[in-house]
């Protein structure tokens, strides 16, 4: 049996070192440090402390008794205009599932999706969105995640105050 847990704010450092193994699984390089970690840091800690919170992570902890995290799996809710596919509005996007290499093909991430997933249900939810990593893709599939035909497209801007 997987004990999953719901993240709490004094887990967001392991949660930060856990998506920077996503990312590094991801392009296979370590994500040269930045402002981002400092700001994942401090968004995390604020938001999983929330009493009515929109951002929640589930999380695994080592099986082998050491401090700190196996995998854990974190997403939020956005409210978007109600629409056709959408009648509530309410979105959630799963923004990192991450497993410690020493600790995969265990379930964990599975653990941790179904955890999220549920949260999101009781939440009111009823689109959930992610991107899937290639490795990622068979788990998403089993949970009932397909390939949408959505149009949607990216425009990153860049890092600069935009006051007016």
């Amino acid at each position: 049996m997987i004990e999953v847990r719901r993240a709490r704010a004094e887990d967001a450092g392991e949660l930060c070192r856990l998506r920077q193994v996503m990312w590094t699984t991801l392009d296979a390089r370590k994500p040269e440090p930045g402002p981002w970690q400092e700001n994942a840091l401090t968004t995390l800690r604020n938001r999983l402390g929330e009493p009515d919170p929109t951002v929640a992570g589930f999380v695994v902890a080592r099986p082998d008794g050491a401090a700190g995290l196996a995998a854990c799996a974190m997403g939020g809710i956005e409210e978007w205009l109600p629409g056709p596919r959408n009648p509530s509005g309410r979105v959630g996007h799963v923004h990192s599932v991450s497993t410690e290499p020493l600790f995969r093909r265990r379930g964990y991430s599975r653990a941790c999706m179904r955890a999220i997933l549920d949260w999101f249900e009781e939440s009111g939810v009823t689109n959930v969105t992610l991107n899937a990593s290639a490795q990622g893709q068979p788990l998403y599939a089993s949970l009932g995640f397909v390939r949408s035909d959505d149009p949607a497209m990216w425009l990153y801007l860049p890092e600069v105050s935009r006051a007016r």
